[in-house]
This record gives structure tokens, C-alpha cells and sequence, in this order.
């Protein structure tokens, strides 16, 4: 079986990105120890052209005001109000790819929908986003102002190693939201897991309530991503330093990397 690999590429708090060598993972921080995120062979050999950023935050400081974000949420509302800007819709490449990506791991997407198609069609049905907390807001306000899922985990309540990968059945899964409900991912679907089980399930629709972030999460994971980075990278980079420069003012420290596979290596 072919091996697939990642190539891992770092920008500073500042933004200006650097290489680093191909790795199938990068490596994060976390305390005295160090999480690794990867892309299984399979997944990469599946989904070559895909680019993920992930924003990583320490010092996070959830309970001030994020006027920044706050203005970006009211600029998306108005200009959607004003009939200027929309959100992407399935017939959006973007979205379309996505729907195709489900399609081929066995989920209906018009029944479970990638979280960036179920934010902008939330958004257009009731004109406005919704206001979870300042971080949470912030990769949304990204997310949907450039048509690229997102979502995020707190660092702290990771347990080992993150992989994207296919699911075998053997897993469990808690909902954002429903700390009593254990669900378990059909074979073959693509999940986010770390060692004790999964973090977002159909790769993007819905996180896990475990590793939820909230007003007290100080290390924090963002993750943004695209299944065509030859056409959309441009997009995912502008959309990763729009989210860095959103949390920078709140943190002690923000970090880009991104984690590309390379198939056929």
C-alpha cells in the first residue's frame, strides 16, 4: 500500500511562513508534553490536493472584550443585509467539494451538512451569526467570510495524538452540547481522534463535547481546511492569518502550521 505524507509548514506570530522538512505530522506543544496532528496514509492517498491550517493559541484570555471580532461578526450581518455578500452555497466549489468529499465516505451532505454550509445557511434563514464566545466566534466570523470550514479544540482536554483518519466502528463519540449522548461513527467515515476517542466527526460536521473550547480555554487548536489547495490555498492562508491576527491580541502566543499531504510518496 502506497504511504502518504504531509508536509508541514510553520508561520511565526507574525505571520511570515517558513518550511519545515516533510513530516507525515506537526508537532504542538502542551505544557511539558507534545501533541502531534497527522493525516493518515489513507486519507491522504483519498484527498491529495488537501491543505490544512492549524492556529494554535496559548494564553488564551476568553473573558475580555474581542471588539475585533465583535465588528467582524456586525460587518458579515450588515453586508449580508444589505445584499452585498452571501455566504457560500453548495453550488459554491468550495461547498460542492465537500458534499463530494462526504459523499465518498458514505454521508448524506444534504442531511449532514459541512460546518461551513450549515453556519451560511443558518446565517441566511435567520440574518445573523450566532455569539457562542469570543474564540468560537472568531474562527466562524472566518469560516464563513471565506467559505472554508473551521472548528477548534481545547488542548488541554486532548488525550495523545490527533489523526484524521478513517473510522473503523470501534469508536465513541460525544456531541457538542450532549455530554450524556455516545454515538459511534460508521466504518470508513472520516473522523478527527486523538487516543481516547473522536474530536469531530464526517471530518468537519460536528465537534466533540470533551474538547469543546470555551470562555476558560487557554491553549486552543483552530483548524481550517480545503480539499483543493492548488485552487483555494491563496484563500485558506489569507483566512489562517485573518484568524491569527483575530486571536493574537488575546493570547500570549499564535502559531500557523500547515499540514499538506503529498500522495504517491
Amino acid at each position: 500500500m502506497r504511504r502518504g505524507r504531509c508536509a508541514a509548514y510553520i508561520a511565526s506570530a507574525r505571520g511570515k511562513p517558513r518550511h519545515s522538512s516533510l513530516t507525515p505530522n506537526i508537532s504542538i506543544l502542551n505544557g511539558l508534553s507534545v501533541i502531534t496532528i497527522g493525516i493518515s496514509p489513507d486519507v491522504a492517498d483519498a484527498f491529495p490536493d488537501a491543505l490544512i491550517a492549524v492556529v494554535t493559541a496559548t494564553g488564551l484570555r476568553g473573558h475580555e472584550p474581542w471588539p475585533a471580532t465583535a465588528a467582524a461578526l456586525t460587518d458579515l450581518e450588515q453586508r449580508l443585509a444589505a445584499g452585498t455578500w452571501q455566504p457560500a452555497d453548495e453550488s459554491d466549489p468550495r461547498i460542492e467539494a465537500w458534499h463530494t468529499a462526504y459523499r465518498s465516505f458514505g454521508t448524506n451532505p444534504r442531511r449532514i451538512r459541512p460546518s461551513v454550509d450549515a453556519l451560511g445557511r443558518r446565517m441566511v434563514k435567520k440574518g445573523t451569526l450566532p455569539r457562542i464566545n469570543p474564540a468560537v466566534d472568531s474562527y466562524n466570523a472566518v469560516s464563513i467570510r471565506h467559505g472554508l470550514p473551521a472548528g477548534a479544540f481545547d488542548l488541554d482536554h486532548v488525550t495523545g495524538d490527533v489523526d484524521i483518519r478513517y473510522a473503523d466502528g470501534s469508536e465513541t463519540f460525544t456531541p457538542l452540547g450532549e455530554p450524556d449522548t455516545v454515538e459511534n461513527p460508521k466504518p470508513g467515515e472520516v473522523v478527527y481522534a486523538d487516543s481516547t476517542d473522536v474530536l469531530t466527526r464526517h471530518w468537519n460536521h460536528r465537534d466533540a463535547h470533551r474538547t469543546r473550547v470555551t470562555e476558560d480555554s487557554t491553549h486552543v487548536a483552530f483548524v481550517l481546511e480545503t480539499l483543493h489547495a492548488t485552487r483555494d490555498g491563496h484563500l485558506l492562508k489569507t483566512a489562517a492569518v485573518e484568524l491569527q491576527e483575530l486571536l493574537a491580541p488575546h493570547a500570549e502566543q499564535t502559531t500557523v502550521h500547515y499540514l499538506a499531504p503529498e500522495a504517491g510518496a
